[in-house]
Order: structure tokens, then C-alpha cells, then sequence
């Protein structure tokens, strides 16, 4: 992918952070969330690109900006599908708690692809490098568990599993502790712990558990630029979900997806951190400055930079 696209991009997800930031511990979510679309929209609107939104904030009907479908750039340029999630973790930002993160994954048209995911639940399994080909999410979660363990040459209870805290999980979060591994609970968004699990430093050897299908895609791209694997399976809570996926998914809804399937070809991704968390430092104020600290990563040279920025605190950077 083209390097000033791929910096033009941080400076999405940059603005996005500095727009919803000032809302960070203030209980109002809603205003978090606008502050990054807002923000996120205005910068992808002055980027020389044919963009579309391909996952976005929802329908066009449900959505002010950046919804799916929506055009994005000044119509010049590159054709480009966009998934962007301008502020992962509303109630983490509105609640001053860690891991909110501003994201967006891009592929240039002809070059890469991501995934129309339809807007329904997601069973993922991501790990780094080290587990790629060792794991396999149709088995029992102790049997995985004690695959890694092997191919990562630690004991079984040195093993740290991220999973959202939700009543869906109780059994597999029994599962994991019951074979003596450790959980690593974690209250709303997923992506960012699923990046984390990448990263062989970051105290995070896996992500399991169901999430949003539209952040899988975005997880996809990221697990496409570092080398790591993700499986998939689609979860439907009704029928129009499914009959909606049939129209959107090519294929056995029912099959194991991997990153190829959601991601594939020359990829982007791009995050911003909020608040402080497992991935990334949120943005901090110091002397009328503001601080932000991202990822940028694109897999056709596999390409991963930490990024730390300096603004004008008034969110306008140049």
C-alpha cells in the first residue's frame, strides 16, 4: 500500500482519538461516539481517495455518517473499501476504563479486500506467529489451551486467555480455568485485546470467545499485516441475521472462516488509543499539548510501526 495512504490514515484514527478524548470518564457515550465519527469523518473526507465505508456505523438509515456504503475521500485517487469502528469501546471512554481505541482497517481496490460483514455475532479465535497452524476452533477449549502452551514452551498456568466479560462465556471461562490457564476478563470491545494476542509481549496469548462480526474484519486486516492466524465462525440470534448474511457471504455460513475469508491481499490497519490499555497508550495532555500513541501496520511489507504524536491540544492538528 501506497506510504503517504498509509500515513494519511493514522492521521484518521489520530483524529478520532483527540475528538472523543475530552469525553473520556464523563458517563455520556453517546457524545463519545459522535466526537469520534465526527472526527474520523472529517479527516477521511480530505484524503485524496475514492473511498467507501464497507463497515461502518450501520445502515444509512441508522447512521448520520459513516455508514455502510457511505463515499469517503475527495473522489480522486485510489479506490478504496474502508471498516473503520471510529471509537471501539463507547463504555470504556465514557467510563475512563481501559482499552478504547479509535480504528480502521483499508484495502486499495483490486489489491485487497475486506469482508461486507453482516452486522451479527462472531465466535473468534486469534493468536500470534508462534500458535499459527497449532489451533484449531472446532476443538475443546483445554485442548487448545494445551496445544499452545506446547508451541509457545510455557506451562499451562502461564497461559493468559482475553475474553469479554459477558454471561454467553461463562462456560468457556470455566473451561479455561478448570485446565489451569488464566483469564483475562475484559468489560466491552474486543479488537483491541484481539491485537494485543498478536504481540508476544504483550501478556495476552489468545483471544476467544464472540464477539461483533464487523470488528472481525477489522481484527482480520491486523492479523494479515503481523502473521498471526484467526478463525471465525458467523453467530445468528434470529433469522433475518442469517437471511441477511446469505445475501452479503458467499459460501456455507456455517463454515470455519479464517483471516483470508475477511481479509486478504494488500491490507491496512490503523489504531489510535483513547483510554490506556492493553495495546496502546491513551491520549494524555501536558503543557496545552496533547500525546496520542498508535499502530499502524500494512501487510504487504508486513510494516508494523508504534507511532507516538504530538498536537495542539485544541484536537486540530495539522
Amino acid at each position: 500500500m501506497d506510504y503517504n495512504l498509509h500515513l494519511d490514515f493514522l492521521r484518521v484514527t489520530e483524529s478520532a482519538a483527540l475528538a472523543c478524548a475530552p469525553w473520556v470518564g464523563k458517563g455520556d457515550r453517546a457524545s463519545a461516539d459522535d466526537a469520534a465519527c465526527t472526527g474520523m469523518r472529517a479527516r477521511l473526507g480530505e484524503m485524496n481517495i475514492d473511498g467507501t465505508i464497507v463497515i461502518g456505523e450501520g445502515e444509512r438509515d441508522e447512521a448520520p455518517m459513516l455508514y455502510i456504503g457511505e463515499k469517503v475521500g475527495t473522489g480522486t485517487g485510489p479506490v478504496v473499501q474502508i471498516a473503520v469502528d471510529p471509537l471501539e469501546g463507547t463504555n470504556l471512554c465514557a467510563n475512563g476504563v481501559p482499552n478504547a481505541i479509535a480504528v480502521l482497517a483499508a484495502a486499495v481496490e483490486g489489491k485487497g479486500f475486506l469482508m461486507h460483514a453482516p452486522d451479527c455475532y462472531m465466535d473468534k479465535l486469534v493468536v500470534g506467529a508462534d500458535c499459527k497452524g497449532v489451533v484449531d476452533i472446532t476443538l475443546p477449549v483445554r485442548v487448545n489451551v494445551r496445544l499452545m502452551a506446547k508451541a509457545l514452551g510455557k506451562d499451562i498456568d502461564e497461559i493468559t486467555i482475553g475474553i469479554l466479560e459477558r454471561p454467553r462465556h461463562e462456560q468457556i471461562i470455566k473451561d479455561i480455568r478448570d485446565v489451569g490457564a488464566r483469564v483475562h476478563l475484559i468489560g466491552d470491545g474486543d479488537l483491541s485485546i484481539a491485537i494485543a494476542a498478536l504481540n508476544p509481549d504483550s501478556g495476552v496469548d489468545a483471544l476467544m470467545g464472540i464477539g461483533g462480526a464487523p470488528e472481525g474484519v477489522i481484527t482480520a486486516a491486523a492479523v494479515q499485516c503481523v502473521g498471526g492466524e484467526m478463525q471465525a465462525r458467523l453467530v445468528f440470534t434470529n433469522d433475518e441475521q442469517r437471511a441477511r448474511a446469505e445475501r452479503m457471504v458467499k459460501g456455507d455460513l456455517d463454515r470455519t472462516l479464517t483471516a483470508n475469508d475477511l481479509a486478504s491481499g494488500d491490507v491496512m490497519f490503523s489504531a489510535t488509543g483513547v483510554t490506556s490499555g492493553d495495546l496502546l497508550r491513551g491520549v494524555r495532555y501536558r503543557r496545552g499539548l496533547a500525546y496520542t500513541e498508535s499502530i499502524v501496520m500494512t501487510s504487504d511489507t508486513g510494516t508494523i510501526r508504534r507511532i507516538e504524536t504530538q498536537h495542539r491540544s485544541s484536537q486540530s492538528e495539522d
